[in-house]
């Protein structure tokens, strides 16, 4: 959702740049992984609570910013690609879910019998998140190519972006 809002706002580079960001965030959850930093951080729970409201709270001033972005300002452009590669980062490490899912999903798919862990878990890990990381992008630029065709709903797009936003710091929270 976070590339899909900054191609709107910005263009097809810009949302394309907040895909790589997502999947930057995606790496950094995989590194995680494989040092074992997920699992301990699973078994504190003081730990991921902490996290969870840092990332709502992340969620929530991308909500707010995304609310009060006028149709104007959200079709002249605003973000720059570093600027979106950096929240892109933000929005997926700071997701306690991804961390979660990574620690659940990854190690199904490993044995010990076939070399060390870790090691599989970046391979498996890096696999997952480049095609993850492609199709974000994809959605990104896809719709930044459609930004101009929706210049007269941006507003509306901005605020149902928002809403979505608020909606899932919530629910981080209340999980």
């Amino acid at each position: 959702m976070f590339a899909t809002a900054s191609g709107l706002r910005s263009g097809p580079r810009v949302g394309a740049a907040a895909g790589l960001g997502v999947g930057l965030g995606g790496i950094w959850h995989v590194g995680l992984a494989a040092l074992g930093i997920t699992a301990l951080l699973a078994a504190l729970p003081a730990a991921l609570v902490a996290l969870k409201w840092l990332g709502a709270a992340y969620l929530l001033w991308l909500a707010w910013n995304s609310w009060n972005v006028g149709a104007a300002s959200a079709t002249e452009g605003g973000m720059t690609a570093a600027a979106a590669i950096r929240r892109g980062f933000l929005t997926n490490a700071l997701n306690p879910k991804v961390a979660l899912f990574i620690l659940a999903f990854l190690p199904q798919f490993t044995d010990p019998r076939t070399g060390p862990v870790w090691q599989q878990i970046l391979i498996l890990g890096a696999t997952f998140t480049l095609t993850g990381t492609l199709v974000t992008m994809a959605y990104g630029a896809l719709a930044g190519l459609l930004r101009k065709s929706l210049a007269s709903r941006m507003s509306l797009l901005n605020r149902v972006a928002g809403g979505m936003l608020a909606l899932l710091a919530v629910r981080l929270v209340a999980d």
